[in-house]
């Protein structure tokens, strides 16, 4: 037995930067293997690198199904290890793997029947609707892996080993880097698949990372817990799973469903201003990317707190989190605006391509420490098990106002593309104020309460 209760007692800076290194550098190389993606569709051609940008949203339903699950069963794994009670740890660890197991066969039923009415929803036609299909069908078709590791993920991220995701995602990227050009244009045995390549290389790769993952996290000893139930449903931890996980999961959707509503409204300036908006998000999540560990770790060590009644400590956690996002994002904020140009440049020949990327990415560089005042926030609220008000911020931000502010501006005033991307600067800005001041009148509450 393997079950690491530290996370109460070491000192909270150190904490922090225990889980939140790892994972950064984890996620970093996760963006990284989705840039290479995008790199090699541009040698395709425009149509297949504005495919993948296309293909974003729609694949974002199997991110938002397992992030969902990852941050349900972490949040529930780890107020129970903080409460010392390894039995109920062990039990939601193995009714979240029957969870997602059953998810994941309805998952892929939606994705195989409904990917082409969405995208032709989203403006594909023709080749570049094939194109979509081509890459996106594969991967629903396999979507158990990517569940699995989210799922194996969450036993290993409760007890703050962010280290294992980390090795793996370092290992797929590196592998992808081969593996999509061999998959695209064959060689070696294989015959030339061009985009559906990319999804193979994926689908391998991810594969590969279930297995490493779930021996990871199986050797912690959470899974060998004794209990009654054994590997069968069980009503309760079900509903605990759902209830946590679910609205995690709906905000990821929203995410999703946010970037089919700025495709879609953007798909109206034409496939390139698509493809720039595809190719200047990577670039953006880059940089997001140090940034992303705080809210893990944020989650984490609320969670474990919150299970051993340390509400102190979860002041801490908010404060400390927020002050390393400033470090971060801040001077992140003016290299972004800086280094627009050559940025883009990276990742696409077209000047068109890069004239709206550069456009898009210096109004972005506006809005980056907000995005960690909103995540860090919601990460909080999850870890106490206050999982509604993300999803609820999420429809607001993603969907409720950008369908009003986008409609209204480009719509029925006609302003042109710049007024969409002044719109997210403005929506996301107040979503992050109002989080982080409801995060902390819930947690004053509860410290109250107590």
């Amino acid at each position: 037995m393997n079950i690491d209760n530290s996370l109460t007692s070491c000192a909270i800076p150190e904490c922090i930067r225990k889980i939140a290194i790892p994972a950064s550098v984890g996620f970093f190389f996760h963006t990284m293997f989705n840039v290479v993606d995008t790199y090699y569709a541009g040698l395709i051609g425009t149509t297949a690198q504005a495919a993948l940008s296309l293909a974003f949203p729609v694949f974002f339903v199997v991110i938002s199904v397992g992030s969902g699950l990852q941050v349900g069963s972490t949040a529930l794994i780890g107020a129970a290890l903080g409460s010392g009670d390894r039995q109920q740890a062990g039990e939601y660890a193995r009714q979240g793997l029957i969870f997602g197991l059953l998810t994941t066969i309805l998952l892929t039923l939606i994705g195989l029947f409904g990917a082409r009415p969405l995208f032709g929803l989203l403006g594909a036609q023709d080749e570049y609707l094939e194109a979509c299909l081509q890459y996106m069908l594969p991967i629903f078709g396999l979507s158990i892996f990517p569940i699995l590791i989210y799922v194996f993920n969450a036993v290993l991220q409760a007890q703050g080993d962010t280290k294992s995701f980390r090795n793996m995602l370092m290992a797929s990227s590196a592998a992808n880097i081969g593996l999509d050009p061999w998959f695209i244009y064959g060689g070696f045995g294989l015959p030339a698949m061009g985009i559906t390549g990319i999804a193979a290389a994926t689908i391998l790769c991810q594969a590969v990372g279930a297995l490493y993952l779930g021996t990871k996290a199986y050797r912690t000893g959470v899974y060998s817990v004794p209990d009654s139930g054994g590997w069968f449903p069980k009503a309760r931890p079900f509903a605990d799973i759902a209830r946590q996980s679910l609205p995690a999961g709906f905000n990821y959707v929203t995410i999703g469903l946010g970037i089919f509503i700025i495709t879609y409204f953007v798909s109206r300036f034409g496939q390139t201003t698509v493809a720039a908006y595809g190719v200047a998000t990577r670039v953006e999540q880059i940089v997001l990317m140090p940034t992303i560990g705080l809210n893990i770790a944020t989650l984490t060590l609320t969670a474990q707190n919150l299970g051993a009644n340390k509400l102190e400590r979860v002041h801490e956690i908010l404060r400390k989190a927020l002050i390393y996002g400033a470090w971060m994002m801040l001077p992140g904020g003016i290299i972004v605006f800086l280094t627009a140009a050559p940025l883009m440049q990276a990742f696409t020949a077209d000047p068109q391509v890069q004239a709206e990327g550069i456009h898009f990415l210096r109004i972005m560089a506006f809005l980056l420490y907000a995005y960690v005042v909103l995540f860090v926030s919601v990460a909080m609220l999850q870890g106490l098990k206050r999982p509604m008000f993300a999803l609820w911020m999420g429809l607001w931000r993603q969907l409720i106002a950008p369908v009003t502010l986008f409609w209204m501006l480009t719509g029925v005033m006609d302003f042109g593309v710049a007024a969409i991307w002044w719109s997210i600067v403005a929506i996301n800005s107040t979503a992050a104020v109002y989080s982080w001041a409801y995060a902390r009148r819930v947690l004053t509450r509860l410290e109250t309460s107590a």
